[in-house]
């Protein structure tokens, strides 16, 4: 695959899996970074970004719930995301990435109407540093 169709695949998969869709994006960043280790910063970035702007779709599906039960049915009444997201507020969106519990917070965030920049930039940081540790151990 050349770098321009690697870094599409790139983008497009760490997009969806920071939706509420399975998936992983972290072998294919490990593939791009393996077959094209030029692409250390662009793949990071990319990868970065299309999390994100998952993420964020996760955190505009929570703007459109109507109340605090259409969430917890979301959610399969699991209240930890919402109740951390209501105490915490952005900071806690750095855990994003986290499997099962990232994409509750993200929607929790929408629903309470967090502010989206910081929600946005907590979240970018937060999903940036995990692909580093990726990409670090990737070029290694």
């Amino acid at each position: 695959m050349d770098e321009q169709s690697s870094l599409l695949a790139l983008f497009t998969s760490s997009f969806l899996a920071a939706t509420l869709l399975p998936g992983g994006s972290e072998a294919v960043l490990f593939g791009v970074l393996t077959t094209h280790p030029q692409l250390y910063w662009p793949a990071l970035c990319i990868a970065s970004l299309g999390n994100t702007l998952g993420g964020m779709s996760s955190y505009a599906i929570g703007r459109f719930l109507p109340d605090e039960k259409a969430l917890l049915r979301k959610s399969a009444g699991n209240k930890r995301g919402l109740e951390w997201v209501r105490k915490h507020g952005s900071p806690v969106l750095l855990l994003a990435w986290v499997p099962l519990i990232g994409d509750l917070i993200c929607v929790a965030a929408g629903w309470l109407r967090v502010n989206w920049i910081s929600t946005m930039l907590f979240m970018a940081a937060g999903k940036f540093f995990r692909y580093w540790a990726i990409a670090a151990a990737a070029t290694t």
